[in-house]
């Protein structure tokens, strides 16, 4: 896959508390249309043991048991151009943002973000932060799930996501 491409559609489910944003799918996860669709991202795996819910072969029972949680996903770049799926090979100047500060005021319930990655982070400090009243918000830089983020272990990803998943005022 290359030249411009779009981003999945929100996962949100009913009462959402938590918004996990990643940069823009992967090339696996575009052509599944799943979120963390390579098979050796972290991302599903790390949020199982983090929630303690069973991990699925079927795409479909993770987003229901990551819901029911109170998980919901997007990427913070609905558009871009990039050629293959390192967020290194995203066109600089590209990326079209998806609105963000608008289904966090549509969506009370979220009070904790969760950027995974870097180019994530970095994207949303620039293009959501300034609208957003951080004030109600918990906001966390994580290390990236992405198998290209070789330097850290399955083990050290999962304790640095931690405090995530354990703020005391997310509930179950």
């Amino acid at each position: 896959m290359s030249g411009e491409l779009s981003g999945l559609a929100p996962v949100i489910g009913r009462h959402p508390k938590i918004l996990l944003l990643g940069s823009m799918p992967s090339v696996a996860s575009l052509e599944k249309q799943q979120y963390y669709g390579h098979p050796r991202n972290a991302f599903w795996p790390l949020l199982a043991q983090a929630l303690n819910f069973e991990l699925h072969t079927h795409y479909a029972k993770n987003i229901v048991q990551a819901s029911h949680k109170g998980i919901a996903i997007w990427d913070v770049i609905a558009k871009c151009e990039r050629e293959g799926s390192l967020d290194s090979a995203i066109v600089k100047g590209s990326e079209r943002i998806n609105p963000i500060p608008e289904l966090i005021s549509k969506t009370p319930g979220i009070k904790t973000i969760g950027l995974n990655g870097g180019l994530a982070a970095t994207l949303f400090k620039r293009h959501c932060l300034p609208l957003l009243d951080t004030r109600c918000l918990d906001i966390y830089y994580l290390p990236s799930t992405s198998p290209a983020n070789a330097r850290m272990s399955f083990t050290e990803k999962c304790a640095a996501w931690q405090p995530v998943f354990s703020n005391p005022t997310q509930g179950d």
